[in-house]
């Protein structure tokens, strides 16, 4: 059982992960997938070559067009240990120990019953070929199986029968699919062990109990949390996507206007204020800290950062330590965020300062991630930044320079890698008050 309630994984693998799967298994679930030295390819990958129609063969025409009738592959793997019931813990045991059968049965409500289904029998229900499923499996971060393991409950068949019939209708191809369900397994799967952690670090300072006393009680209590917290994603979930085709329908040709019109088979299709906020010295900060401390430090950097991207219209990408890459829809928007970052930490007692950069250009958005030269250049400049201030380039000077709101202040050329010469320039507060905070 791992430290955040989830059942560990088979003991050793049908076939080496893949390099993009492994990184959507969850950590708990790695640390039981080893794979076989000298194990061949899964048999229902032998020979077993994409369909131009979506690979999404039904059941029946793949196991007998790739085994034969009637075939019954060698097993390859050792079969996924399955939660056997246990006596009742005596009295005298280690505070720290959970009870199996708490775990028993959250398990069935989070799942939706017992593990009743082996994987061929899940992909049959299913009306897809074994395949096709293991794909859609290892993009949400599933672990290896066995033909022998009984891993799926009825919820996961009705999971994948509907993944499988937007293929068949057409409204996602097989390419599409998978990439939307690696995005609801990577994401669900750093949201809860971050809801786990935070629920562990509250029960641990409230109630002055051990990090180990504190994950056994949340076992018992994680039951009453998970219908507000279901529901929470959902609302959560709706108003993104809301706000994303808000952002899509009516402020992407904002975005085009301010970098001047541009056509739209520009080879990076969006344009984007990206910018970066790097706290200085974090290094040798964190090397004087012990780890609470330098818990502390990190989510109150992350918290204000998240903060004021939001309320100035921006987005955060992603965290990296102690950086944050964010991007927003216009120049002026970007500058406020950037402004505004630079200000708080300056101003913030408990943090060190940050350099922050902005550059105005194309982005291109893939996997919940932005790339590109724009991207590039805006990580070069934090490190040209003073502490304190907000470092922009020549271009993105020049859309912002008829704005009062804001003072542009040139440097000499720089060198920097990947772009040669560059005319770095300083940007700081005009007129107005910048973005308010509750």
């Amino acid at each position: 059982m791992s430290e955040d309630g989830q059942v560990p994984g088979p003991d050793r693998a049908d076939d080496a992960v893949p390099a993009e799967a492994a990184d959507t298994v969850p950590e708990e679930a790695q640390q039981g997938v080893d794979a076989v030295p000298g194990a061949g390819a899964d048999p229902d990958e032998r020979g077993a070559s994409p369909d131009a129609s979506g690979d999404f063969y039904t059941y029946a025409e793949r196991t007998h067009d790739a085994e034969g009738p009637g075939s019954d592959p060698e097993p390859l793997t050792l079969s996924m240990p399955a939660l056997s019931a246990r006596p009742r813990p005596e009295q005298g045991r280690r505070s720290t120990e959970i009870d199996r059968e708490d775990v028993r049965r959250l398990e069935a409500r989070l799942i939706g019953g017992p593990r009743t289904l082996k994987r061929r029998e899940a992909a049959a229900e299913a009306g897809v070929s074994l395949l096709s499923a293991r794909k859609l499996w290892r993009a949400m971060g599933f672990p290896n199986l066995d033909d022998d393991d009984v891993f799926f409950t009825q919820q996961d068949r009705e999971a994948l029968s509907t993944v499988i019939d937007l293929v068949r209708q057409e409204q996602l191809t097989e390419e599409a699919a998978i990439s939307i369900m690696r995005s609801i397994g990577q994401m669900t799967d750093r949201m809860v062990v971050w809801q786990i952690e935070a629920l562990v670090e509250e029960m641990v300072v409230q109630r002055g109990i051990s990090d180990a006393e504190a994950r056994k009680a949340l076992v018992a209590e994680i039951p009453d949390l998970i219908e507000p917290l279901e529901k929470t994603l959902v609302y959560a979930w709706r108003r993104q996507l809301n706000a994303a085709v808000q952002r899509l329908a009516l402020r992407a040709e904002a975005g085009l206007a301010s970098h001047g019109g541009g056509s739209d088979d520009a080879p990076l299709p969006l344009a984007r204020a990206v910018g970066f906020a790097d706290l200085v010295s974090y290094t040798s900060l964190s090397r004087q800290m012990n780890e609470k401390t330098l818990a502390q430090m990190v989510q109150r950097f992350e918290h204000k950062c998240a903060e004021i991207i939001s309320v100035g219209g921006g987005r955060l990408v992603k965290t990296i330590g102690d950086e944050v890459l964010f991007n927003a829809e216009t120049p002026e928007a970007g500058a406020e965020i950037s402004l505004a970052l630079a200000k708080a930490f300056t101003e913030d007692e408990l943090l060190p300062s940050a350099r922050v950069s902005l550059v105005w250009g194309r982005v291109l958005s893939r996997l919940g991630d932005i790339y590109g030269p724009t991207v590039n250049l805006a990580s070069r400049l934090t490190s040209l930044a003073e502490p304190g201030t907000v470092l922009t380039d020549a271009s993105t000077a020049a859309a912002l320079r008829s704005n009062d709101r804001f003072v542009l202040i040139p440097h000499p050329p720089r060198t920097v890698r990947g772009f040669g010469e560059i005319h770095p320039v300083t940007l700081a507060r005009g007129t107005g008050q910048g973005l308010v905070l509750d």
